[in-house]
């Protein structure tokens, strides 16, 4: 084998050279400048006090932090905030038993249920929000309309009534994410062997206790992601909390959710370094909810 020639550098095999970084560095600049920057500059924004149209900007320290303790408002949003998380994660159990009677053998137009299902997630939720406002209405909605029908006398107003409202918010959201859920669960189904329910059913398992030790066991994975994406979710709630109740409901105030209370602190009060400092709790919050979600995986996740 001929020596390289003298001056020569020999390129490594595995050496890729600067192609990796023309191809993937735009890619990183972009996430830099429309992630990374946005987070840097809010979390200085927190620790700024300015005039309403932002000028005149000020370091105060941890100051709005301190207001925003001090008041009750950040209490009561963050507790509706995880009182909704909570009932929108009950559509993942829901999904589960509503995917797993799709996936049962024999069953006609299953693709179609499927469809159906998915359907209200592919809707604008503002569209959707409107008509759970006029379903809910307190005077001639139809959950209203039943209740009388039935011999209710005094019917709720439900989204005017501060124990109501946030329920109602609730149910529109657990009702929206049902579609989604049911299609990951059913990809999640598929995955799974059918040898499994063949030799539980040689052993004399029946179709509930193959559910419970083979079905739910073999869907972790996906029932993690989803418990993920809803839990982030739900801490984003703020279009369908806006679409049904309005801004001038007597409600809001017990009901308004985190996000909301940042819309109102920068664009209705104008407090700019207030409403950053919601955001960067937000940003904690969801970040502290998702590291606790991903140590606690190891536990009751199973990747088979």
């Amino acid at each position: 084998m001929a020596a390289p020639a003298k001056g020569v550098r020999r390129r490594h095999p595995t050496s890729v050279g600067w192609w990796p970084v023309v191809f993937v560095g735009p890619l990183l600049a972009g996430v830099a400048v429309f992630y990374y920057y946005p987070i840097v500059a809010n979390a200085w924004t927190s620790l700024t006090r300015s005039s309403a149209f932002g000028r005149n900007s000020r370091f105060v320290g941890i100051e709005n932090y301190e207001a925003l303790l001090s008041g009750g408002e950040l209490g009561s949003a963050l507790g509706n905030t995880v009182l909704y998380t909570l009932i929108v994660l009950l559509g993942i159990p829901i999904a589960v038993l509503i995917s797993s009677l799709i996936a049962l053998p024999g069953l006609r137009f299953a693709n179609l249920y499927r469809a159906l299902f998915f359907m209200p997630y592919l809707a604008m939720p503002m569209a959707i929000a409107q008509v759970f406002r006029l379903v809910f209405n307190g005077d001639f909605g139809l959950v209203n309309q039943g209740l009388r029908a039935l011999g209710v006398q005094q019917t709720p107003y439900w989204l005017t009534t501060p124990g109501f409202a946030l329920f109602t918010v609730a149910i529109f959201g657990l009702w929206a994410s049902i579609g989604f859920n049911v299609i990951i669960l059913s990809a999640g189904l598929k995955g799974i062997p059918g040898e499994l329910y063949e030799a539980a059913a040689l052993d004399g398992a029946g179709s509930i206790r193959q559910f419970f030790s083979i079905t739910v066991p073999m869907l972790t994975p996906s029932i993690f992601f989803l418990t993920i994406i809803q839990t982030i979710n739900g801490f984003q709630l703020f279009d369908a909390l806006f679409a049904m109740m309005g801004w001038t409901n007597p409600a809001l105030p017990q009901t308004r959710s985190l996000v909301y209370l940042f819309y109102h602190q920068g664009f209705i009060l104008n407090d700019k370094g207030t409403a950053a400092a919601v955001a960067m709790v937000i940003l904690v919050l969801v970040a502290a909810v998702t590291l606790v979600q991903f140590l606690g995986q190891r536990r009751w996740v199973h990747y088979g």
